[in-house]
């Protein structure tokens, strides 16, 4: 792999150097902004061989650098050795911005390629301003792949299927009309959504184009006077056509949308999300162009009533296959059977896929073992993975995607006696989780102000993680989904009843383990008094946390009580659908917790 990633560099040098490029940059994207893209549009894993759902790859002639963020550090580490790459560990104080090395590098009048269409409006915009500061020039019709990825999949082309409104809790032509009446607000009468999540959910559509994400392939021009889907005809069968037509929406091919776009009468005002919109449109556009949040986006991360009812259902679905693969995991350790950390991948998907209300994973599973617990996005391959033993903790991040909600959870476990070190550690991560989860909070409240609930205990200790602390889940959908997020990091949105998020802080001590805790929780009414209203969360999930983890010596009551309480409320969701021996192992995962004094 090594020697064709440096041959692949070696040809797009040579096709910079012939079309006057002086350095290249590649980011993880495709024309649609999306975090998990088809194939087709791994263009970045193609030039660098790391294929991290984050990074951007910079290619100059006489060197090459990746920039990602620590949830990849170790992983890009070991997918980069040998390639000539350099890892630049984005978020640390010593490394420079993309911009600033850029800056560094070239000279006036020198030209940085991008392939517009990777790029939404907002990125090429600071990217651009960034570079005229010194003034370097950007090509943004650069194409790196072209005439150089011979073999390059094709733009899926799956059929697509109705997602009905007995999940869905609304109808598309309901949907369609609040858009555009959103969009009126910004004095536009047409919005383009590009967001493959945002067009699956305003028309109740969902299809297989990308691993893990029931979305399709499409952009979706909505206006008063008619709408316009623009996706590869084979997708379409005759019935989805036909309801199409009965929402108002007309199909032309997906290669249509930009000669579309540029030839949109002049008094058109056309919304488009600077975010999520690729920055090609803009040049399209013109003045037409109102840059705005989509409406979408707001309108799809507040769950209605149907949906927070499947979402519960799902949660049911999923902690029952849990309590199956977890058990199935401990009788093949405990009968000596080699398992590996691909074999709990496989296992957890066995069992949630004998409900026919799954559909897929809702992402690959993170069975991390001792130390590839610590890598935060770990996936296992035959080649690296470990054997599990008798002993130390695996975490597994996991969940589905079901017709009526899409799950996420993460547990971490003790395969043989814990450590010390290893029981304060996960209660100290705990202890945040209890705290995010039992959190109340002024309307109004955005994530970030809420993010050090779940650090404080950690940071005590000079100990903390350096990723993201809840993100938004989308409802048989995209299993990271805005606007909301809890994080360090300012966040714009307020969290708003409806919302569903993670509550996951972690801790990870690398070549040793990783500890992650992961529940998802909406976000409802607490009460109102005179100084406003006040919110909380109601956590979802229903699977236990493994007791023997916990120091309770370092626990408040309160803390002890959350725990009992949340386990009180697994036993009783669950045990009516288990069976005898089911329900007896989870009777004893979810043995009440006492008070341990310290030594």
């Amino acid at each position: 792999m090594t020697n064709s990633i440096t041959h692949r560099l070696g040809m797009l040098r040579q096709k910079m150097a012939e079309t006057g490029i002086d350095l290249a940059l590649i980011p993880h994207a495709d024309p649609h902004q999306s975090e998990y893209m088809a194939d087709h549009w791994h263009v970045r894993e193609f030039f660098s061989g790391f294929n991290g759902s984050a990074g951007t790859l910079l290619v100059a002639a006489d060197e090459a650098a990746l920039w990602t963020d620590s949830r990849y550090f170790l992983q890009a580490e070991s997918q980069l050795e040998g390639t000539g790459i350099r890892l630049m560990k984005d978020g640390l104080p010593s490394t420079p911005s993309i911009t600033g090395y850029i800056a560094g590098r070239l000279r006036a009048g020198q030209r940085v390629g991008i392939d517009g269409m990777l790029f939404s409006i907002n990125a090429e915009a600071a990217l651009k301003s960034e570079l005229r500061r010194h003034g370097i020039k950007l090509e943004t019709n650069f194409k790196p792949a072209d005439g150089i990825w011979d073999n390059r999949p094709g733009i899926p082309a799956e059929k697509i299927f109705i997602h009905h409104e007995k999940y869905a809790g609304e109808s598309a032509s309901e949907k369609i009309r609040k858009i555009l009446a959103d969009a009126g607000k910004e004095n536009a009468g047409a919005t383009l959504i590009s967001a493959l999540d945002a067009i699956a959910w305003t028309l109740n559509l969902r299809g297989n184009d990308v691993k893990f994400n029931p979305v399709f392939t499409a952009f979706l021009y909505l206006a008063d006077g008619g709408s316009t889907l623009f996706i590869d005809e084979r997708k379409l069968t005759g019935d989805i056509k036909a309801y199409l037509a009965g929402n108002g929406v007309e199909t032309k091919p997906y290669t249509e949308i930009e000669p579309f776009i540029a030839a949109l009468p002049e008094g058109v005002r056309v919304l488009a999300d600077p975010a999520s919109t690729s920055s090609a449109f803009l040049n399209a556009l013109g003045s037409r162009i109102v840059t705005a949040p989509s409406p979408v986006t707001i309108l799809k991360g507040i769950k209605n009533p149907v949906q927070q009812k499947g979402i519960h259902e799902a949660m049911l679905r999923d902690g029952v296959a849990l309590v199956k693969s977890i058990m199935e995991i401990q009788r093949r350790l405990s009968a000596g059977e080699t398992l590996t950390e691909t074999g709990v991948a496989e296992i957890l998907t066995h069992f949630r896929s004998q409900s026919p209300m799954y559909f897929d994973d809702s992402f690959g599973t993170i069975a991390g073992y001792k130390g590839h617990g610590a890598i935060v996005h770990y996936e296992a391959d035959k080649q690296s993975e470990y054997t599990l033993e008798p002993d130390g903790l695996l975490l597994i991040d996991s969940g589905a995607q079901y017709l009526d909600g899409t799950t996420d959870i993460t547990r971490t476990i003790s395969l043989g006696n814990p450590t010390d070190a290893e029981r304060h550690d996960f209660t100290l991560v705990m202890k945040g989780h209890i705290a995010l989860g039992s959190a109340i909070f002024p309307e109004g409240t955005r994530g970030d102000q809420l993010d050090a609930f779940a650090r404080q205990f950690l940071w005590k200790e000079g100990k903390s993680y350096l990723h993201g602390t809840g993100h938004g889940v989308g409802h048989f959908l995209n299993v990271h989904e805005g606007p909301q997020s809890i994080r360090l990091n300012h966040v714009p949105t307020v969290l708003r009843p409806g919302m569903l998020t993670s509550n996951e802080p972690g801790l990870y001590v690398t070549g040793q383990y990783g500890i992650r805790c992961e529940n998802l929780v909406l976000t409802t009414d607490a009460f109102e008094t005179e100084f406003g209203r006040f919110l909380k969360f109601q956590t979802v999930t229903l699977f236990p946390f493994d007791i023997r983890l916990f120091d309770t010596a370092i626990m408040t009551d309160a803390e002890i009580e959350w725990v009992n309480n949340y386990h009180l409320r697994v036993r009783e969701s669950l045990t009516p659908l288990l069976s005898a021996d089911e329900a007896a192992w989870l009777a004893e995962a979810t043995h009440p917790l006492t008070k341990q004094n310290k030594p």
